[in-house]
């Protein structure tokens, strides 16, 4: 078996991380597989929405203890044909190359990115969930910024996503004490939007999906760009923008469709 898996059904695209033995920690195999999943759902557009989540009794620890102890760098390598960890560039390297190139790809994808957290998530494993647009947790997950305890830096984009989350602040605390959260310790603070049973995940996740799956597509990555892109651009820009994308999307058959079901008092059907 691959170290991630990708499947696609109905719209629904699914990542799942699947080093279980060693709690979904990061490969090389699982970065390239990850990054080459993202590009897919990035271009294809029978892809709805993307749900991301791990194999086991974790959602993902991150880097790899183990390769660091060994001193071989953050991500297992499964060829060791690659230098990861001989220099400090090559340490960039396995980071700009490989795991860095998962959010900037996220940039790039306008459709909703869910992460079902199945179990502990630590580290850029963390990192990982907080790239997507919502984060729904079972209850026995366990969060934390360890990098303090390892005398590491967030290399993945911990620290650019964290302060937008959580605020400045509470983002400092947590990568300065490193703490573990649980699941509604978390949610309190804003790292996590929902908080189910552990045995309720894969329905409520389900479910969830489906009715974003269901919503008129374009709408919603329009929504999603405009949300954003808000973070960095000035009012008038947002607003230059968003009135652009209203034009556009009135023109469309969802937005007919849209109208008429409100006037008839009916779920929509979105095409």
């Amino acid at each position: 078996m691959t170290d991630l898996l990708y499947t696609v059904n109905e719209g629904i695209a699914t990542i799942t991380l699947n080093r279980p033995e060693a709690l979904n920690a990061f490969s090389t195999e699982m970065i390239d597989l990850w990054i080459k999943a993202l590009e897919s759902v990035r271009d294809d557009d029978s892809v709805r929405v993307v749900v991301l989540t791990g194999n086991g009794r974790a959602f993902c620890s991150g880097g790899d203890i183990k390769s660091m102890v060994r001193g071989d760098g953050f991500l297992h390598n499964n060829t060791e044909a690659e230098d990861l960890s001989s220099t400090g560039l090559a340490r960039k390297k396995s980071l700009w190359k490989r795991v860095q190139r998962i959010p900037l790809l996220l940039q790039e994808i306008d459709k909703p990115v869910i992460a079902k957290m199945n179990g502990v998530a630590t580290g850029a494993g963390l990192d990982m969930a907080l790239m997507c647009d919502i984060r729904i947790a079972a209850q026995r997950v366990r969060v934390a910024e360890g990098y303090i305890k390892a005398g590491i830096v967030p290399g993945d984009g911990g620290a650019y996503f964290l302060p937008r989350l959580v605020g400045v602040d509470r983002a400092l605390e947590i990568l300065w004490t490193g703490d573990t959260y649980t699941a509604e310790e978390a949610k309190q603070i804003g790292l996590i939007t929902h908080v189910v049973p552990d045995e309720e995940l894969d329905g409520f996740v389900e479910a969830y999906v489906q009715r974003l799956a269901r919503g008129p597509q374009e709408t919603m990555r329009f929504m999603k760009r405009a949300v954003y892109q808000g973070l960095s651009t000035d009012l008038r820009t947002s607003l230059d923008m968003i009135s652009s994308a209203m034009g556009l999307v009135t023109e469309l058959e969802d937005y007919q469709e849209g109208v008429r079901a409100i006037a008839e008092k009916r779920p929509p059907k979105f095409s």
